[in-house]
């Protein structure tokens, strides 16, 4: 095992590369923006110059460089090919064999949520397990399968796509996957609001601090449950009732040792988490009942340190 790698978390606004000791120990971490004109065709290189300029900046030779991992907001094929990725211009082709061209160093890549839950699993809220499953509950609904300490892609790259499970067959709005009724609907830090105010609208009757506001935030939901408001709790109670069932339901497909919880919602705490659990022991299989559930630890950088796990398979 060589001395150094280098991670890469590509966003559609900015792409957080990161210099790394091989052991897991972040030398370094900074960002560049995206630029995602001419079809993103100056992304790839962009990054390139930037491990050039820090190798050259740290006197660190490419001898001593065990490769370039990169997290993707889009499918990638086992083959290290995007397949098509509307956020940053890219059509279809090799990310790892372009990057290699560009650098003359290794090259690896995946899909930004899965080598995001690879980062947890091997230094954050998942260290200690080999098979995990993180959900990551921010704007959308994310996740990532770590099967024996390995990334668990699917055939399109499309494994762990978590938000995308069909909760329920009524629901008249659409998801922004253009399907109806998805997890990510009413899960995730847009889709609390929105049903809150669906459930204010139609129970006129319950009285609601959330009602004197404006508009309101995920974050003041939970900050009115934590201090009693009823319709608040009753939202939290209604989340983490989609969200255990979605998790019971995977569980009886991979049987995780560990789920995990990132996101920006995730800091909600034990309110959100005792939510969870108690509809996942409600609805999971009797086997399943014990898996483990953690917080997510890294943050912002679980893809970086994801990236560069990857590399070093």
């Amino acid at each position: 095992m060589k001395q150094y790698a280098f991670g890469v978390d590509i966003g559609g606004t900015t792409a957080k590369i990161g210099l790394f000791e091989t052991k897991g120990k972040l030398i370094e971490v900074w960002e560049i923006p995206t630029r995602k004109e001419e079809k993103g065709r100056y992304i790839l290189p962009d990054i390139a110059d930037e491990i050039e300029k820090k190798m050259l900046e740290k006197g660190i030779f490419k001898s001593q460089v065990e490769g370039i991992g990169m997290g993707v907001p889009g499918p990638i094929s086992p083959d290290g090919s995007v397949l098509k990725c509307v956020n940053l211009g890219w059509g279809v082709f090799s990310v790892e064999q372009e990057m290699t061209k560009l650098t003359g160093l290794k090259a690896k890549a995946g899909n930004d949520a899965n080598v995001a839950a690879l980062g947890e699993m091997w230094q954050g809220g998942g260290q200690g397990y080999k098979n995990i499953v993180m959900i990551t509950l921010g704007t959308g609904v994310g996740g990532g399968i770590i099967n024996d300490g390995h990334i668990l892609p699917g055939m399109d790259g499309a494994a762990g796509e978590i938000g995308h499970i069909p909760m329920r067959d009524d629901e008249e709005e659409s998801c922004g996957c253009g399907k109806k009724g998805c997890l990510e609907q009413y899960a995730s830090a847009n889709g609390i609001v929105r049903i809150t105010k669906r459930y204010l609208k139609k129970h006129s009757e319950i009285d609601s601090v959330l009602r004197k506001k404006e508009s309101y935030t995920s974050k003041e939901i939970f900050e009115e449950a934590k201090k009693g408001d009823k319709a608040a709790l009753h939202m939290v109670d209604e989340v983490g009732k989609m969200l255990g069932k979605a998790l019971a339901a995977i569980s009886c497909v991979v049987n995780p040792e560990a789920f995990v919880i990132g996101g920006g919602m995730s800091k909600a705490g034990d309110i959100l988490l005792e939510a969870i659990k108690k509809y996942y022991k409600k609805y999971a299989f009797h086997a399943a009942r014990n898996t483990t559930f953690k917080f997510a630890l890294l943050s912002n950088n679980a893809g970086i340190y994801g990236a560069v796990k990857l590399v070093l398979e």
